[in-house]
This record gives C-alpha cells, structure tokens and sequence, in this order.
C-alpha cells in the first residue's frame, strides 16, 4: 500500500518507515504538517499516518486535508497526548483509527494489516456490484441502420475521455446510452454516478453536486461529499442538463476548466478527476439562442455529441424489444406477438417512445387478453372495452329504475371479473373503480 509517513521525531520517523517499507509497502515520510499537505496535494495515499502534534498545520489539518482529497484514504492519528475529546474529534472528522505513544510496531503493522483486508473487501464488492450492474442492466437493444450507427458511434468515444452530450426525447433510453459508455471505457473500473437535474430542488442542486462542509450552513452537521467527489475517477452522468440553474452552471463551467471543486463553505479547492456525460431533453443550442444556457458551458459539454432516434425512426427494432423486455418480465416463456398484436405495436405513433413500449409490454404480460384497442390508452377506464349493452327490457316486466340500474351494474361487474378471471385488482383496474368499492359491491350481492 502507498503510506503517508508525518511525524516531526525524526527516530520515530525513520523506525516506522523502516518496519513499513520491509513490510512491502511504499512510504513517503514527511517532518511537519507543511510537508504532508504537499504531499497529499501530489498523489494518492491508501493510508495516512500521522502524529497529532506537528510543527506547522497539525495532524488534524492533515486528516482534514486527507478526508477532502481521497475519502477512501484511511487515516491514524497517533500522539502522545491522548484525550477523550481529541480522538472523539479525529474521528468526527474521518479517523480511521486512534494511536496513543508510547506503542509497539506490532500494533502499526496490525492496524495497517486490518486496513489492507478492509481495500481488498471494498474493491471486491465494487467489482461485485458492477459484475451485477453487467447483468441487470443489458446492452443496448436494436439492429436497426440507425442504431447501428449509434452502437458504433460508442464503441468508437467510450474508451476516450472526452465530454459527451446525449440528446433526445424522454424515454429514448439517454441513461442507458450513458451506462454503455461508461462500460466500455478506461474509466469501468470507477463508480458511474448519476444525478438528475429535474429531480433536485434548485436550492439543494449545488451542495448535492459540489458537496459541503459542517457548518456551511443550517443542519450541515458533517461534511458531505457531492456527486462530483463521488464519480471520482468514474464517470459523472447529468441528466437534464437543461434544467441546471444559471448559477450552477457557473460553477459547472469553472469545474470543467480547472478540474477542481470547492464544496460550498469550504476554504480551498479540491482536484477531482472523472468523466463527464450529460444528456438533455431539449435543444440546448435553441436554449442558448434564448439565453437560457450559457453558450460556453454548451460548448464545453458538445464535443461527443450523440442524438438518440425516437421509436417511431427505428421500428423494425419493436419485435427485438418486446422479447427483451417480456424476457426479462419471464425469462422461461418470453411473449410471442400474435399478427394482430404486431400491426397494432408497428402502427403506433409511439409518443412515449422505448419507456412507453416497456409499459405496454408490462400491461400485455399483466392482461394477455386485453384488446388492442386498449393497449395505449392511459386509464383503463377509458378505453374502449366496453361490456355487452344489457338486454333489451319487456316494458310489461320493467320493475323500476333503480332495479333495471342495479341488473345493469351486476352485469359489468361480472364481465370485469370475467376478463380478469376472477382477479378482484385488475378488475377494478378495468372498471376504473377503487379496490375496496368493488369488493363492497361485490358484497352487497
């Protein structure tokens, strides 16, 4: 492991680099606090060990320091003043453990073993985790010519490290594109981190994405981490760039061209280094035109553009689609479209594009006899499923109005419950009735 020595006592110093170094790890041992924040400012430590009295900043400046860089860095603090409040405030701020002088190397070289196990389960499980993301989240789905040219198009950029701009309609699969890239390039080894702008309120968008320290402001306790710190060496995915706010655009822009952050209510900058992909739904060169998008930052995002087709411009991918998506739903019996299921998909106009074709097939998967005519209407309700008209009626039998109304409603409950076969939810569904209200009509007969 790559281990920051400081420690001003120089035999102090020396032995434990030395017990270190035969131990096989690589150690960079500085005398006073100056030196390892210069230290920490060139490369990246697995551990940093320091005395809690130094000349210079102190070892709670280094841990501070520490923690802002790398937060995967684990610290100790070693001193020969122990006190309760000094190691509850180390590790307040990120100690990871806590040395009181005078102490054996065993004891180092334990804490150090401990730290070693704990990188190798965490690389572990991030390669787990992304050997799990391979499988849950598949490859792009379509041999169309368009999106032949797009697969091509990634395959081509992805093992660069230039901004990308993802254009194109809700629901054309823009986060998708994103994860492809991201697992083609240099950088798979590192976290992709996602943010949506439109999910976030504008007031909590900065800190979430630039993160904070304890203090900045009401309720910020501790520090936090943003986004940007969190795709370190990764990926960084915004989502409907077009809804940042002005102001964070500034701040966006500078991070682009400097390549460092400073969390809000914090003193310094920090270097960060990730990829970055954007995608947005609108014409960001209109909204520029409208003042509404800085047109440098624009120009900073667009140097891999990429503009994803609507469904209705790659139909022939339909089929292609509907068996991954009903795969995935059933991966022992995938849907199989009848002819009159296929003309109904391939003659839709598709507003709702990919996303939109995920939720028929769920309601194809959910009511395998529902009609045609009700595979893309909103509520059920709505549709044009309607039950049989009732009976004509004898007018010397007719037995009154409310009568007549209550033979008319058995009827289409028992229809919807028909449809259903005998399911009480997805008959209310189809009646555009609560749940309860069906099972309170079906109990008063």
């Amino acid at each position: 492991m790559n281990i920051l020595m400081v420690e001003d006592e120089r035999m102090t110093r020396v032995a434990l680099t030395g017990t270190l170094r035969k131990e096989g790890h690589t150690v960079t041992p500085c005398p006073d606090g100056h030196t390892a924040l210069a230290a920490l400012d060139g490369q990246r430590f697995d551990v940093v060990l320091t005395d809690l009295n130094l000349p210079g900043p102190d070892g709670l400046a280094v841990l501070e320091r520490a923690v802002a860089k790398h937060p995967e860095t684990k610290v100790i603090i070693m001193t020969a003043y122990a006190s309760t409040e000094t190691a509850v405030q180390a590790l307040r701020i990120g100690a990871y453990d806590y040395l009181t002088k005078p102490f054996q190397s065993d004891e180092v070289l334990a804490r150090i073993g401990h730290i070693q196990q704990l990188l190798t389960v965490q690389e572990e499980n991030r390669t787990l985790r992304r050997r799990i993301a391979d499988i849950s989240e598949p490859d792009i789905v379509g041999d169309s010519p368009v999106m032949t040219r797009l697969i091509e198009t990634i395959g081509a950029v992805a093992p660069g490290d230039f901004n990308v701009l993802i254009s194109g309609p809700s629901g054309t699969g823009k986060e998708l594109v994103a994860r492809a890239i991201h697992r083609r390039s240099d950088r798979h080894e590192r976290p992709l981190v996602a943010i949506n702008c439109a999910a976030i309120p504008e007031t909590l968008l900065e800190s979430d994405l630039f993160g904070y320290r304890k203090g900045a402001f009401t309720g910020a306790d501790r520090n936090h981490d943003g986004y940007i710190r969190r795709a370190e060496g990764g990926t960084l995915f915004i989502d409907d760039i077009d809804d940042l706010p002005p102001t964070v655009q500034v701040k966006l822009l500078r991070v682009i061209q400097e390549r460092e952050i400073e969390p809000v209510g914090g003193h310094g900058s920090v270097p960060v280094d990730f990829r970055l992909i954007c995608a947005t739904k609108m014409d960001l060169q209109a909204l520029v035109a409208e003042g509404k998008f800085r047109e440098d930052l624009y120009y900073r995002l667009n140097v891999i553009p990429l503009n994803l087709p609507t469904l209705a411009e790659r139909k022939e991918d339909i089929p292609a689609l509907v068996e991954h998506f009903s795969r995935r739903l059933n991966p022992a019996e995938p849907m199989k479209l009848t002819n009159e299921q296929f003309t109904a998909l391939m003659s839709h106009h598709w507003p709702g594009n990919v996303r939109e074709l995920q939720n028929v097939v769920e309601r194809m998967t959910a009511l395998p006899d529902i009609p045609m005519e009700n595979l893309f209407d909103g509520p059920l309700a709505r549709s044009s499923m309607a039950p049989p008209a009732p009976a004509g009626h004898d007018p010397t039998t007719f037995s009154g109005y409310r009568q007549y109304m209550q033979k008319c409603e058995d009827r289409i409950v028992h229809w919807a419950l028909k449809q259903a076969e005998g399911n009480i939810s997805i008959a209310a569904r189809i009646l555009g009735l609560p749940r309860s209200t069906l099972r309170s009509k079906l109990g008063k007969k």
